[in-house]
């Protein structure tokens, strides 16, 4: 199979689909792959980096759209490159499609078959090409949370961990999933006073076992939102659906009545966000102000630290994309329910209900493809 890597275009955006050891694997599997010119500058590669392990490398993006036949990316194709894509090609990428009416409508209409990262299962409810960035998104939302709450950044001026004779900064983080877990690991280390919410009592049980008493366990009500929300400097947005629009569990209204100089970090918004008052920023302009709260609100965090997140990807994507490029589409989907559950759109069909709930468009079952 001719397989493709693109230059990501987005923002600020570093991260490349294939390292060469990836790339690597696939050639050893009989395939052919090519990197657009540049596509791993970002993480301090060169072309020569790939050439030597037998990458070809195309003089630009337009090319390796034209020629392959498996597109591999990291962030969702912007509306130039949607235009590009084919009946007949198979781009194996991050979609968030749910929020992304624009997206939707254009991938549809090029007839390609879209595999979304963010919606392949795994084991015991898992997303396993999820969970990598989940994990540095998190680890980021504390770090970029305690930047701006410094005063120059138009927080209110407060050290996360303080310093004797005075009081740490209060953290609420909603959502005990991986983005969660990892947000409170990365505050409870910075030092500050950590509350995470969750609705599922086992995993409050497993938090609780986990942090043994440095972050406080709170079931999810909406009492309890409202009042942790109005006590704390820093509330990190960590819910998930998968595949489907975040829930807005911050109203607007409890946004305007907490501390002024408070810091809100949504790391859901790739699925349109979790707090009423966010809007996708970028990592050159990441925060705007809404009734003296700051939000930052960017919606590829992983993309400030590439290096990581590359390597992090790669290792969970690259069994699905040699088994897509070994099998074809339809035999890999046979072979593995799970990655049949990251076909969001084949053909000019919409494959994934969330979206399609979340669009009011029609459905159809993937399983019916195959």
């Amino acid at each position: 199979m001719k397989i493709g890597v693109a230059k990501e275009i987005k923002n600020h955006e570093y991260r490349v689909g294939l390292s060469p050891a990836s790339a690597m694997e696939l050639i050893k599997n009989g395939h052919e792959v090519t990197v657009a010119a540049g596509a791993a500058d970002g993480i301090g590669l060169t072309d020569e980096a790939y050439t030597a392990v037998g990458v070809n490398i195309a003089a630009s993006n337009e090319a390796i759209f034209a020629e392959s036949e498996m597109i591999i990316k990291v962030k969702e194709p912007q509306p130039n490159e949607c235009k590009q894509l084919s009946q007949g090609q198979l781009l194996f990428t991050y979609l968030h499609l749910a929020p992304d009416r624009v997206q939707t409508e254009l991938l549809l209409e090029s007839g390609v078959t879209a595999v979304a990262y963010e919606t392949v299962t795994g084991p015991n409810r898992s997303l396993p090409l999820l969970a990598p960035m989940s994990e540095v998104a998190g680890r980021l939302a504390a770090q970029a949370g305690a930047h701006c709450l410094e005063r120059a950044q138009g927080g209110a001026g407060v050290l996360m961990g303080g310093v004797p004779g005075t009081e740490p900064a209060k953290v609420l983080v909603v959502g005990g999933g991986v983005v969660g877990q990892n947000a409170a690991y990365i505050a409870v280390g910075m030092g500050a006073q950590v509350t995470i919410l969750d609705r599922s009592v086992s995993k409050l049980r497993e938090l609780d076992m986990m942090f043994q008493g440095r972050a406080k366990c709170v079931y999810s009500t909406a009492e309890a939102l409202e009042r942790h929300a109005l006590e704390t400097d820093l509330l990190i947005g960590a819910v998930l659906i998968p595949g489907a629009n975040a829930p807005k569990l911050v109203t607007r209204e409890i946004i305007k009545r907490m501390k002024l100089g408070s810091v809100v970090v949504d790391v859901a918004i790739d699925q349109g966000g979790c707090f009423e008052t966010s809007k996708a920023t970028t990592h050159q302009d990441p925060t705007f102000v809404v009734d003296g709260i700051v939000h930052y609100c960017v919606a590829n965090m992983p993309g400030a630290v590439p290096q990581t997140s590359t390597y992090a990807l790669n290792n969970a994507t690259l069994p699905f994309a040699i088994s897509l490029a070994n099998n074809g589409w339809r035999e890999a989907m046979r072979r593995d329910e799970h990655l049949l559950n990251g076909l969001n759109v084949h053909d000019g069909k919409l494959t994934y209900k969330a979206v399609a709930q979340a669009q009011s468009l029609k459905f159809t079952d993937p399983a019916s493809l195959i």
